[in-house]
């Protein structure tokens, strides 16, 4: 019972508003929900409350665009000037599918992480009232020069994400939000995860604060609802299905889950990257991960164990103490 004793004593010490899962095999061996879903009623998470996971999305965006390869829909070496047409003409025309899966594309981004700012600063360049259908996108996306030739290197690009959701949208003829459900939530049986409104949140769903205290939400921060690069709503009960249903086959042929966990680049924190997912730096964990204004995720998989270890935090910087203990129980 270690790990039970150490995740409660180091999320009491923190303060940490959220749910911890660990899954070994069929089995549960942790799951706990602490904090608020909603403080200023003092409303409990639950360990079935629904959390924004941001860039966690990026991996079931992959898997949209992949199905659509799958099926002779798009191919890996599409281009996105082939869809895009006029739209964005900074893209340069050589950058495909692939480039944009494996933040190889060197398109210029317009939510830079390479640019130092606050996790909090306000930083979209339109009312986020705007930007509800992927389509609705195109008036941030563009005006940023390429940062490098195509291929040239790895470089995270949320917008690349956000391109992809675009061009598979374009290329199958259906809105990005139901291509999602279709081709990942559903055969992964995720029936609690969806693009939510962030300005009417159901309830079961936890709202995103910035600090630990306080009661100011990230409503104003980020895109009222998401698209290929965040801003999908799941429970940790979701994460593990989606786990499963991707090492089964089941969202994408097995062939298709070994060429996305298939190392293309390695990052600067030691990890290592693939289509759509992050790598661990010397084993098979596979991992999400997202961080936004009000939202840290990451949930680890081991397919050699059967492991799977999740955190969601409904607070800026919340998860983060958890994950080593987490990446030390898979190594151990």
């Amino acid at each position: 019972m270690t790990i039970v004793n150490d995740i409660d004593a180091l999320a009491a010490e923190k303060g940490f508003s959220g749910v911890v899962r660990i899954d070994r095999g069929d089995g549960v061996v942790f799951e706990k929900a602490y904090g608020f879903a909603h403080r200023g009623y003092e409303i409990p998470n639950e360990t079935d409350t629904r959390f924004a996971i941001a860039s966690g999305v990026k991996g079931l965006t992959a898997l949209a665009v992949v199905g659509l390869v799958e099926d002779g829909t798009l191919e890996l070496g599409t281009t996105a000037r082939s869809l895009l047409g006029e739209d964005l003409p900074l893209i340069a025309d050589d950058v495909t599918v692939e480039h944009l899966l494996a933040h190889r594309s060197g398109i210029g981004d317009y939510f830079d992480e390479d640019v130092e700012t606050e996790i909090t600063d306000y930083l979209l360049p339109v009312p986020v009232h705007r930007l509800v259908d992927t389509e609705d996108y195109l008036s941030v996306l563009g005006g940023y020069p390429t940062k490098f030739a195509a291929d040239e290197r790895f470089s995270y690009c949320n917008g690349g994400f956000v391109v992809l959701a675009l061009i598979a949208e374009r290329a199958s003829g259906v809105p990005f939000h139901d291509l999602v459900a279709q081709r990942v939530c559903e055969p992964a049986g995720m029936s609690e995860t969806t693009f939510l409104r962030s300005d009417e949140l159901p309830g079961a769903t936890a709202l995103g604060y910035l600090a630990s205290d306080g009661l100011r939400t990230n409503l104003l921060h980020l895109p009222v609802r998401g698209s290929g690069d965040g801003g999908i709503y799941t429970t940790a009960a979701d994460v593990r299905a989606f786990w499963e249903a991707l090492l089964a086959g089941r969202i994408v042929a097995r062939e298709w889950v070994a060429e996305m966990t298939r190392p293309r680049s390695a990052s600067p924190d030691g990890r290592r990257y693939g289509l759509g997912f992050w790598l661990h730096g010397s084993t098979d964990t596979v991992m999400l991960e997202g961080y936004d204004a009000g939202v840290s995720f990451r949930s680890l998989h081991d397919p050699v164990a059967g492991v799977t270890a999740t955190v969601i935090s409904n607070w800026s910087n919340g998860a983060w103490p958890l994950v080593p203990l987490l990446e030390d129980y898979l190594a151990g």
